[in-house]
């Protein structure tokens, strides 16, 4: 799990609903409420499917050849089958989806189905939220948990509309969910109310 955070992590469970795509009042109504997105990339099962494929492909070598072109190409084939078909199924499963929830402490990204990889950042380190209508994998060199020196962070599972995180040391968080805008007014909002929300306001 990657994490932003120096200090001592927020709390998981409020004991308030969640809302999914958009925020909703809490019981109290003096707390922002929690607020749920997703976005999924279905094409990318067709990479998972030719993963299996190249993974298959390796054990059928393994056990099916006749071993007659001599063991060193057999090994370096039927190991650059699996290794391939593993690859492609853990990048294509681990990204096939992400899911953001976002409360009145802080932002969490899991990925895939098993959550991992995980990013968990604190709204006490985050200065502003930005709407991008917008993001491609072209722009952060391909699909997945993505780092690029220049332009910072990014968890990429689809094109199209996410939002950017403007994190208090200089750095930028990027996630591609759907129903952005809905994520970027709810961290202002919950940073207006932490008073953190200068540059979210502006």
């Amino acid at each position: 799990m990657r994490d932003h955070s120096k200090g001592p992590q927020g709390h998981e469970g409020d004991g308030k609903p969640d809302a999914v795509g958009t925020p909703s009042p809490a019981d109290s109504g003096t707390e922002p409420a929690v607020w749920t997105g997703r976005a999924t990339n279905r094409i990318q099962w067709l990479l998972a499917a030719a993963g299996a494929a190249c993974l298959a492909l390796g054990v059928e070598l393994a056990v099916d050849s006749a071993w007659t072109s001599g063991l060193a190409p057999l090994v370096m084939s039927v190991v650059g089958c699996v290794a391939a078909g593993l690859l492609m199924l853990y990048g294509t499963l681990a990204f096939v989806h992400v899911a953001v929830r976002v409360d009145a402490e802080k932002l969490e990204v899991r990925c895939g189905h098993i959550g991992v990889p995980r990013t968990r950042i604190p709204l006490a380190h985050v200065v502003g939220a930005e709407f991008a209508p917008r993001v491609t994998p072209r722009q952060w060199g391909g699909w997945g948990y993505r780092w690029l020196p220049e332009k910072g962070t990014a968890v990429v599972v689809r094109r199209g509309e996410g939002f950017v995180l403007s994190l208090g040391d200089g750095r930028t968080f990027t996630v591609t969910v759907d129903d952005a805008e809905a994520a970027v007014a709810m961290i202002r909002d919950c940073l207006r109310r932490s008073g953190g929300g200068r540059r979210a306001t502006a």
